[in-house]
């Protein structure tokens, strides 16, 4: 029995018939870029979120880097945002000219530490960059405080919360504009690339167009500014409206499975060794992974694949210990409590078709070599 720590081949099973549809649907239509299903797909989000505008584009870092240039970020700009991150966030950053400026991360839910983000504002700085990390949401009350009084924007990473909810709000909601990933791994995933950014600003939602679609704006050919290729695929959105039915439905299984985790492994639970994850208050979890902690995750992660058992590490290096983000200075020991969790994090199997028995497997094998240490 091989146990991955994420398959989509359960819930293609159990949906190939609608996937199918959606392709054939697609290649009857006549049009294959930028044609009904990416509209569709647009509307039905965007309300969803209660908002009024959703651009598609092609991927979940374009998203947050044309969310980044609509809302007015470029060279010479600093973004603040963490380092226990994606590297896409950090990247898309670079990728319009800005600088990243890292603050750390709190000990127990590892989102973004609010307290920190006012003594990071420069007179350089334009943005702010949350990020809601592992399916719950960053303290957005104090990231909107701490915005207002500078006058900076805030773009949303909402890549891994889908469904999530803080004090009742939808992730995506609460900042000036929100940058969402549809890669296969997440709660809302396609069969491919495929990203989009929402917003209520009618300006932003017009520059965006703009962006993904070469700078040009209404006739083709002429180039209001330079922009990008950055379209949503048709195939990727027809999917993705028909899956959008299902979100809560796949939210509700991923938290059955972090119940089941939960009653598995709650009484193994000490401050100096296996730690679960830990729900903020005011937060709706979606679990997009289930992240715990453990000194010895090294020794735990080998021990386990011997019983063919793959586990991952969200995320092994912070952004700012990389060398290809060496060039912004940042020495290690500068964000204490990101690196500490960096040696320590582990993802159990999380996903809404994980098989009964294959989470029931891990739980026992994962209590064995616990007990073994």
């Amino acid at each position: 029995m091989t146990i991955r720590v994420w398959d989509y081949l359960p819930e293609y099973e159990k949906e190939r018939d609608d996937v199918l549809d959606a392709v054939r649907t697609v290649f009857a239509s006549g049009r294959l870029i930028l044609g009904e299903s990416v509209l569709g797909f647009e509307r039905e989000f965007a309300a969803r979120h209660g908002l009024a505008h959703c651009v598609g584009v092609d991927n979940g870092t374009n998203a947050v880097a044309l969310g980044l240039q609509a809302l007015g970020v470029g060279p010479g700009d600093e973004v603040v945002t963490v380092s226990n991150t994606a590297a896409p966030t950090v990247i898309a950053i670079d990728a319009v000219g800005a600088t990243p400026v890292f603050v750390d991360v709190h000990e127990s839910d590892h989102l973004m530490d609010t307290g920190l983000l006012e003594a990071a504002v420069t007179e350089r700085t334009k943005a702010l960059l949350p990020v809601h990390l592992y399916g719950q949401c960053v303290d957005m009350a104090a990231v909107r405080s701490v915005a207002d009084r500078h006058g900076l924007v805030v773009l949303e990473d909402c890549a891994q919360a889908h469904g999530a909810r803080h004090h009742g709000r939808p992730a995506g909601t609460m900042g000036d504009a929100a940058a969402f990933s549809f890669y296969p791994t997440k709660v809302l995933g396609a069969y491919g690339d495929a990203g989009a950014v929402v917003t209520d600003d009618p300006e932003v939602e017009r520059a965006l167009r703009r962006l993904r679609y070469y700078g040009m704006e209404e006739v083709y050919y002429v180039v209001r500014t330079p922009g990008h290729n950055s379209r949503l695929d048709e195939v990727q959105a027809e999917i993705l409206r028909r899956k959008l039915t299902r979100l809560d439905a796949y939210v509700e299984g991923r938290r059955d499975v972090a119940r089941r985790y939960a009653e598995g492994l709650g009484d193994l639970v000490s401050p100096d060794g296996l730690r679960l994850p830990v729900t903020t208050e005011g937060n709706e979890h979606v679990h997009y992974v289930y992240v715990v902690r453990h000194p010895e995750r090294d020794t735990i992660i080998e021990r386990l694949r011997e019983h063919d058992i793959h586990l991952n590490i969200s995320y092994p290096w912070p952004v700012h210990t990389m060398s290809g983000f060496a060039h912004l200075g940042i020495e290690r020991g500068s964000l204490p409590v990101t690196e500490a969790l960096a040696g320590e994090i582990f993802s159990l199997p999380m996903y809404p078709h994980l098989p009964r028995e294959h989470q029931e497997r891990v739980i026992t094998v994962l209590r064995k070599v616990l007990d073994e240490l």
